[in-house]
């Protein structure tokens, strides 16, 4: 695949995972309604959600903050447990396809967006590599 498909891909994804990470932050925070119930009927404490907000939004200023690869590896870390908690409470607590759905659709779109990044930094290394053989053979 060419760098360019790559990076166009990463974008794609990270920003659509942004926007639902966003949302779903800024509906926690907000304690909108269905938020709240879902939260309930999971059995999860009220307070989670403020957490959960908070991380959300700290984690997609990460995947935004250039020059802090481990910083994003951590967002995506974060994001993973928080969509593989609420996928695993879903199909356990027996609810539709309906409520399973959403989040494997954002684990999707995250490991998509993970993926493409690492393949975007390793083609990064990759051309660093080169330019410095060239410049050795220049030498």
């Amino acid at each position: 695949m060419s760098s360019k498909f790559i990076n166009r891909a990463y974008w794609a994804c990270t920003t659509l995972l942004s926007a639902l990470m966003l949302l779903s932050g800024a509906g926690d925070l907000l304690r909108l309604q269905a938020f709240v119930e879902d939260l309930r009927r999971l059995g999860y404490p009220g307070y989670l959600l403020t957490v959960l907000g908070i991380a959300k939004l700290l984690g997609v200023s990460a995947l935004f903050y250039p020059g802090a690869p481990r910083l994003k590896e951590w967002a995506y870390a974060g994001f993973t447990f928080d969509l593989g908690g609420a996928t695993i409470s879903q199909v356990l607590s027996g609810p539709t396809m309906a409520r399973v759905m959403p989040p494997m659709f954002c684990t999707l779109v995250l490991a998509s967006s993970y993926l493409t990044y690492r393949m975007r930094e390793r083609s990064k290394c990759a051309r660093a590599e080169e330019t410095s053989a060239n410049v050795a053979v220049a030498v």
